[in-house]
């Protein structure tokens, strides 16, 4: 029996990947804060695809919440899938932002989704098999685009889905960066950003989860479902190794040892 735990699964993306999971053959765990909403999805699942569905009522903010979860996936060998969707962002200035709010954010999108992938992973390379989906963002490269936080927990989101694949790929892990662009969900109206989930630049959050799953399908580690022509992807990493192969120098690189020019 194969199960697929995912977070922030009431709605959006998270509710998308129950869906499209179940279809798939997974019996489900889904997470959320909001019982009757996530009851809503899992009795419509239910009825559809004949799967079984859990549901754990949860603030992944809250450390007793985020144990209870935790203890899930490290005793629940039949789960073989986590997807760490939940997470909120912010479209303020850092300077306008209220910080209060912007530790919680820290709280879900980097540390819980740390530890929950933790929880898992130990397990799942001891069975040989397993896959973890970590839903990033496209701001964990384009950090300017919105708030600094949301961006800085995004960009953490992509360099530790890299390094579990460097450390896990050979043990039989799967491990994929989900990078969504602007999607049609709640997050804009949660994020200060009114109706922009309705603007013809949103991409409808079925559609994202379908490319998303048909990157993890092909393989891909990382998986930019709005980037068009993927071999700027592949150029861009690219260049990221080859600098990376490039650091390990015991003295300063000339441009910071060079006599300063004299004042004119």
């Amino acid at each position: 029996m194969s199960k697929a735990l995912i977070t922030g699964a009431s709605s959006g993306i998270g509710a998308i990947y129950a869906d499209r999971l179940a279809r798939r053959g997974h019996d489900l765990v889904l997470v959320a804060r909001t019982a009757d909403r996530l009851q809503a999805v899992a009795d419509r699942i239910t009825a559809e695809t004949g799967r079984s569905v859990e549901i754990i009522t949860a603030d992944l903010g809250q450390a007793d919440d985020l144990a209870r979860v935790e203890q899930v996936l490290r005793e629940d060998v039949a789960i073989d899938t986590l997807v760490n969707n939940a997470g909120f962002g912010s479209v303020m200035p850092l300077i306008a932002s209220d910080v209060a709010r912007m530790d919680e954010m820290v709280a879900i999108n980097v540390t819980a989704l740390m530890r929950l992938t933790y929880a898992a992973a130990s397990g799942f390379a001891e069975r040989g098999q397993g896959t973890i989906i970590n839903i990033s963002s496209i701001v964990a490269i384009g950090p300017e685009i919105l708030n600094g936080v949301y961006g800085g927990t995004k960009a953490f989101v992509l360099a530790f889905t890299q390094s579990l694949q460097h450390e896990l790929a050979d043990k039989g892990v799967r491990v994929q960066a989900v990078l969504p662009g602007g999607t049609a969900t709640e997050f804009w109206g949660i994020a200060g950003y009114g109706d922009y989930a309705n603007s013809p630049q949103t991409m409808p959050a079925e559609a994202m989860v379908d490319a998303a799953l048909a990157g993890l399908d092909m393989g891909e580690v990382v998986t930019i479902p709005p980037l068009q022509d993927g071999a700027m992807w592949d150029a861009y990493e690219a260049q990221r190794r080859t600098i990376a192969r490039n650091l390990a120098h015991a003295t300063p690189a000339p441009r910071y040892t060079a006599e300063p020019a004299p004042a004119a």
